[in-house]
């Protein structure tokens, strides 16, 4: 397994919304100055292991959708990714899973028809119909389960149904403790040199639902024991990348078709309220986050570097 020595974010571009937080803070954990940013490349490094892109939200079927849906196959003919990650209310506005062509196979066609793989999860908007059932049984959503993990080569991603841990007694909770058992023995036995969790609800946010203090607790802890370099989500209507937090990096890309403002807080690296979806390279030694806007604008671009 690869044991991270060092971690750190570096901004390559921002161009427009909300700026970054302090570089004294961005670059706490960098090496001296006098060492070099990052690592020389070579033909291992340098290899990429895995391409995707991840975006929620985006069940509306409107002008919105189809604009990010657009701009994400044009991408896909410039820089071919093999999967997409849906962060989840994959259907707007109960789940109804007789809307799957308006809002995810007309939307999405043009990635479909090059073979491109969706990986969903479960919002708190799909599970009004029939507890999200209907989802979980779509081929096109690949669901083995409410939750579920699968493998790409270096990359492991565990997808989790987040509404389970929305109850009035969290206390009592059997099905969000069962998620958790499994979330933790998946993890423990994953020698996956990356490991990307992907929940519709968020954790850290500067959006209207903001910091999750409940999910703090109860995941944030499994993330720091096990590696977990990556959490996905959205809930949240717009685009935000954490700083790398513990060892965790925090996406919200919630943009995938409407939008809410978007603030910034002290353990935010960059946030913007755009339509839009995030853009992912894995190397052996860095992973690359992108934030692509529906002209095609990268509006964002930070590298997680470890050796």
């Amino acid at each position: 397994m690869m044991k991270i020595k060092r971690r750190q974010f570096l901004l390559l571009s921002s161009l427009g919304g909300v700026g970054l937080a302090s570089c004294d803070r961005l670059f706490a954990k960098a090496k001296p100055i006098s060492e070099p940013a990052t690592p020389p490349q070579t033909a291992q490094s340098d290899r990429l292991l895995l391409r995707f892109v991840s975006v929620g939200d985006t069940g509306t079927g409107a002008k919105g959708q189809y604009a990010v849906g657009e701009a994400m196959a044009r991408y896909h003919q410039q820089h071919p990714y093999s999967l997409v990650l849906l962060a989840g209310d994959n259907i707007y506005n109960k789940g109804e899973i007789e809307k799957i062509e308006a809002v995810f196979e007309r939307p999405y066609q043009p990635l479909l028809a090059r073979g491109v793989k969706f990986y969903a999860c479960l919002g708190n908007h799909d599970i009004r119909t029939a507890n999200g059932d209907p989802q979980v049984a779509y081929p096109g959503f690949n669901m083995q389960d409410r939750y579920y993990s699968f493998r790409q080569g270096a990359v492991q991603f565990f997808t989790l149904d987040t509404n389970l841990y929305y109850v009035r007694n969290p206390q009592n909770n059997p099905a969000g403790d069962a998620q958790l058992a499994w979330l933790e023995r998946k993890l423990s036995r994953s020698d996956a040199p990356w490991k990307v969790v992907l929940g519709h609800h968020q954790i850290y946010s500067s959006g209207h639902y903001g910091v999750n203090q409940a999910f703090i607790l109860k995941l944030v802890p499994l993330f720091k024991q096990y590696g977990v370099q990556f959490y996905i989500n959205g809930h949240d209507h717009h685009y935000e990348r954490s700083r790398h937090l513990d060892g965790t990096t925090y996406l919200t890309c919630g943009g995938g078709a409407g939008l809410r403002p978007a603030g910034q807080s002290e353990f935010t690296a960059y946030s913007a309220s755009r339509l839009s979806f995030a853009a992912w390279e894995l190397y052996r030694d860095r992973a690359i986050i992108r934030g692509v806007g529906i002209d095609g604008t990268i509006f964002d671009e930070g590298t997680l570097v470890v050796a």
